[in-house]
């Protein structure tokens, strides 16, 4: 089931009022209804909606694409920029002037259990979810995290060192989920992908020999001290993951610290983990990983620091930044969005910004599903689609280049997961029945992936009087802008975006909807 047709008319209707006129796309949302608030969109190894390449009208008019709880999804419009005001009630001024970070991407995680489901599929149904994904006709996704071996969304315990007491490494081999997995996927991405392709890579253990607790899981952390043999020999575990995917032509971007550092301090702590303080974390990298990564034949991969929750910032980037030796070999600093609500952006994200703006701020991981009180998955949930929109606008107006969500693909109780550790994601599988399901979620991320291509700058944009609205603007580097308006509310809100380059562009924010308006100045 999907929208009733007086529904559907009445969104299609306000849609309208706005001076836009629906286009078709390409493909249209097959959609399903499973009891939550909104739809997913079904696809299979021969259909799946799809908005396709999009390309901007001429000057003087403008596109639009809208996703909302009553079942629309990237539905495409556009309009005519207005030369005088339209004298709606609420203004977004975009101020091109104000400049701010850049763009570098939006993606998703290639974890083994990702892995596990996208292969499940027919060979039809696999290239057209990591069409919908990574090609042009796709949502544009340009990032990819890999975990360095297993994870808590793996069907095993592993690393690639397990050998009791290698510190040569001599043992040191790539597991079959990298081999028969992972890999084979990553190179079919990278062959979707029009641009380059930034893998990021993230270690969730060392091997239990290397760890205080003799455990993958657990409070533990690396034996010794940074400059021990211990910590040496991690960093030179980091080195040999490159190698070996290098042999394949995968080649990374960035490596992060490791996973959650402050789950590795957690008495029994269920899952994979390795304990860091920050003063452990930047004397490693200075002296260990940094050296190491210096002298491989990766130098140009970044390191980014912290990988957990902005809860940390901004204690923990300050120990770490603020020393010169560490500070030299990295990059940025990693973030996951999990208890995002219990400190707020500007005293995280914008104190960090302020202090070291040379590093940027990357967000590696989010997802739904994840809170024991609204736990797994839930097919159509358009609220987790407004969770994920207003933590990403939060974020982008907070400095953050980038926006990276867990598991590509899950199956209908969020696994596999060793730990049971279920959880949500924007694509769900059905390998019985030879289908995925595009979540809420799914579109939510396009709102950003699609529009928001690597370079974009974000520029300032003022509302001309209180509002409920959440937004944020962007210049890409072809000079176009794109706006992107988020309206949690219950209400329809009408406003006008005035340009001074082109003029006033008027619109509708239809109640729990996401909008993204686009247009060329040139």
């Amino acid at each position: 089931m999907g929208l009733s047709v007086p529904q559907a008319a009445l969104v299609v209707l306000v849609f309208i009022s706005s001076g836009v006129s629906p286009s078709s796309g390409r493909n249209k949302c097959v959609a399903r209804h499973f009891g939550h608030d909104s739809v997913v969109c079904e696809c299979n190894s021969t259909y799946c909606d799809s908005v396709g390449s999009v390309s901007l009208p001429p000057l003087g008019r403008f596109s639009s694409y809208l996703s909302s709880g009553e079942g629309l999804r990237l539905e495409a419009g556009s309009g005519l920029v207005q030369v005088n005001s339209t004298g709606a009630g609420l203004r977004l001024t975009i101020v091109p002037s104000q400049k701010y970070q850049k763009i570098r991407g939006f993606g998703g995680a290639m974890t083994d259990a990702a892995a596990i489901n996208i292969m499940s599929l027919s060979v039809g149904a696999q290239d057209q979810l990591l069409r919908e994904y990574f090609s042009s006709e796709g949502i544009g996704y340009n990032v990819v995290r890999v975990p360095m071996a297993s994870c808590d969304f793996s069907t095993r315990l592993y690393t690639y060192a397990d050998s009791h007491g290698d510190f040569s490494l001599s043992n040191f081999t790539l597991a079959p989920e990298d081999i028969d997995l992972k890999i084979p996927l990553l190179q079919r991405v990278q062959a979707l992908t029009p641009g380059p392709l930034s893998l990021l890579a993230s270690a969730w253990s060392a091997p239990a020999w290397m760890k205080t607790n003799s455990a993958l899981i657990g409070k533990g952390s690396l034996k010794g001290h940074p400059g021990g043999k211990e910590y040496k020999t991690w960093a030179h575990y980091y080195i040999r993951f490159l190698e070996e995917y290098a042999k394949y032509n995968l080649t990374f971007w960035a490596v992060t610290t490791g996973n959650e550092p402050s789950a590795g301090q957690i008495t029994n702590y269920s899952f994979q983990a390795l304990g860091f303080t920050p003063e452990e974390q930047r004397d490693w990298v200075a002296l260990d990983l940094g050296p190491a990564l210096h002298t491989s034949s990766f130098p140009n991969t970044h390191i980014l620091i912290l990988d957990d929750n902005r809860l940390l910032l901004p204690y923990w980037a300050k120990v770490v930044l603020s020393d010169v030796e560490a500070g030299r070999y990295i990059h940025g600093v990693a973030v996951h969005w999990y208890m995002d609500g219990l400190v707020p952006a500007e005293i995280s994200l914008g104190v960090i910004h302020h202090l070291y703006p040379e590093y940027y701020l990357f967000g590696t991981e989010a997802c739904a599903g994840w809170k024991p009180t609204d736990r797994g998955v839930k097919l159509g949930s358009w609220d987790r689609a407004e969770q994920y929109a207003h933590d990403i606008i939060e974020d982008l107006n907070h400095y953050v280049v980038g926006w990276t969500d867990w598991n590509l693909a899950l199956d209908q109780t969020g696994g596999p997961n060793w730990v049971k550790n279920f959880v949500d994601s924007p694509v769900i599988v059905d390998a019985q029945h030879d289908i995925f399901y595009k979540q809420p979620t799914f579109y939510s991320m396009a709102h950003f992936s699609k529009f928001l291509w690597e370079g974009s700058q974000r520029v300032g944009v003022s509302a001309s009087g209180k509002t409920n609205l959440e937004f944020c603007a962007f210049i890409r580097q072809d000079g176009s802008v794109v706006l992107i308006v988020l309206n949690r509310t219950s209400s329809v809100i009408q406003f006008e975006v005035w340009d001074p380059a082109v003029g006033y562009i008027p619109s509708t924010a239809p109640a729990h909807s996401l909008l993204t308006l686009a247009w060329n100045t040139v």
